[in-house]
């Protein structure tokens, strides 16, 4: 289905590699490295399409024109507050505390650019945890070390299992990377540039 595809994937997450080889898609990863700030003035929901576009930018200089890039960039709200990845196992238990007993969403920003076509899109997801016991975050903090992870746990992993009661959404998206959606856009992508030759 993707045969006649050049991707790029602009991220170093596992889990979204993972997503892209199950779909079916070959691609090769180039990451470089951004400052992820953003203006001040940004409503917090558009941040990660902001940021998944500038992961993007970085990497156009070293790709193909005809080459597809995806840039993608997660977070997790609590209300409105970022709910960035912990810095420690101590954080990790104070975010997951955070998070017990209540509804956050996690948010996907995606890029697609080939050349100076660029087309941006957003996945929201909300994720319904149940109440966790202090034994049960310290199980998944010392077991699973959720460094790396936006709010600092992965929804395929044993908290996932245990402690979500519900999702409303994508849950691919949460894992990181909206891959349904994803596909979709591509078609579209695709579609908008061979109209616009």
């Amino acid at each position: 289905m993707f045969e006649d595809q050049h991707i790029v994937l602009a991220s170093s997450s596992p889990r979204r590699k993972d997503l892209l080889e199950r779909a079916g898609m070959a691609f090769r990863i180039k990451v470089i490295p951004v400052k992820e700030d953003f203006p001040p003035n940004i409503p917090v929901e558009e941040v990660p399409e902001y940021l998944a576009e500038k992961k993007a930018a970085a990497v156009r200089e070293f790709c193909n024109d005809n080459e597809l890039i995806i840039a993608a960039d997660t977070i997790v709200l609590l209300g409105n507050e970022v709910i960035g990845k912990p810095t420690d196992d101590d954080h990790a238990r104070q975010i997951l505390r955070a998070l017990s007993g209540k509804a956050h969403r996690v948010i996907t920003g995606v890029c697609l650019m080939r050349g100076r076509c660029i087309q941006t899109f957003t996945e929201q997801t909300q994720v319904f945890f149940y109440t966790l016991s202090d034994d049960q975050i310290n199980y998944y903090v010392t077991r699973y070390q959720p460094m790396d992870k936006a709010g600092a746990y992965a929804i395929q992993e044993w908290i996932g299992l245990t402690g979500i009661k519900k999702i409303e959404g994508d849950y691919f998206n949460v894992v990181g990377l909206p891959v349904g959606r994803l596909i979709q856009e591509i078609a579209m992508f695709d579609a908008k540039a061979q109209t616009s030759y």
